[in-house]
């Protein structure tokens, strides 16, 4: 190299407001094998397999944006383990020297068939649906879970050893609300740390109105603090979720508000879609068409890799969630991952 000149620095992910993309959520289907009514309507339509990213052209997907600088992917779905041959994505995106956290989101109903195989391909933390304790509830909300299938996911994942576990409780006023407590003491007992969620409006659901429904991050706190004592801290595993410790215990409460406590200001994240649709934003359209990149460009990653960093022009200032209005975003959460 000529003397005075230095390498370009690596290539990084920043939109045009300055924040740079770090975290990638990468679903792998928008099947599941329960019909959660925040998450999906009843009877859905899937996708075709040919408009599905083959595992080979994820695991491609996942190479280019570490070599752009993401440090955390997460795998979801849909439910992420019931794609065939799954293990095999996990154990390519386990060996990206640049990821630091490779995460599975999860209901937590295949856990007891792959839970030691996921630890080996090197996921190393895992969350885990989970919004009520009580059978006759979760089918409810589930409309077809078996709670025991859950519980015992969540036990072999305790086993296995992952780095971190942490479920994720959807609270809706009336339905599950007063839960709250008892899903922190099952958190305590097993270690593990949970986080509350706002319900995100995407989709029309017909089982419910999300205003009426709708049960506030602060509420939940509310709640809690009349049997913990909650201590606020700057941990944080990438994502949106807001920690508290709990005082004597090793189980830390998050919440996950983007209705009370918009958390758009230093997003860090984007979403692929199964069918390969770089989300910018999961309160907005803007979207990218990576599986044309991939299909039109099959050796050329650096082709690939232009069409992401294009794509962060697109990144909005932040998400338009209004519980009051009609659904502005008609995609389903499977429809745009977890």
């Amino acid at each position: 190299m000529p003397l005075g000149r230095t390498e370009p620095p690596p290539a990084k992910l920043i939109d045009r407001f300055g924040r740079r993309v770090t975290y990638v959520r990468l679903s792998v289907t928008d099947r599941c094998d329960l019909r959660c009514l925040y998450c999906m309507s009843e009877k859905m339509t899937f996708l075709p397999r040919n408009q599905v990213l083959t595992l080979e052209e994820m695991a491609r997907l996942g190479r280019c944006f570490s070599e752009l600088g993401v440090v955390k992917l997460r795998v979801t779905g849909g439910e992420p383990l019931v794609r065939p041959n799954v293990i095999w994505l996990f154990e390519q995106l386990g060996r990206l020297s640049g990821v630091r956290d490779l995460t599975l989101t999860t209901n937590g109903t295949q856990l007891s068939r792959y839970a030691q195989a996921l630890r080996d391909a090197g996921v190393t933390r895992i969350n885990i649906s989970l919004d009520s304790l009580r059978a006759d509830r979760f089918h409810r909300i589930t409309r077809l879970g078996q709670i025991e299938k859950t519980l015992v996911g969540i036990e072999t994942a305790c086993r296995v050893g992952f780095e971190k576990i942490k479920l994720n409780s959807v609270i809706l006023k009336h339905r599950n609300h007063d839960e709250v407590v008892d899903l922190v003491r099952f958190a305590i007992e097993r270690g593990i740390d949970i986080s509350f969620i706002e319900e995100m409006p995407l989709g029309v659901v017909g089982d419910h109105d999300r205003a009426e429904t709708y049960y506030s991050s602060d509420e939940v706190r509310r709640d809690l603090s009349e049997h913990f004592e909650l201590l606020p801290t700057i941990e944080g595993t990438g994502g949106p979720s807001k920690y508290f410790r709990l005082v004597g215990e090793e189980t830390r409460v998050g919440f996950i508000s983007p209705h009370s406590h918009n958390f758009c200001g230093d997003c860090n994240r984007v979403r692929v879609t199964a069918e390969g649709r770089l989300l910018l934003c999961l309160g907005q359209e803007y979207s990218a068409d990576l599986r044309r990149a991939l299909r039109a460009n099959p050796t050329d990653d650096e082709r690939v890799k232009r069409s992401i960093i294009a794509a962060m022009d697109l990144k909005p200032r932040g998400h338009d969630f209004d519980l009051q209005a009609k659904p502005i975003i008609f995609r389903h959460m499977n429809m745009t991952g977890g």
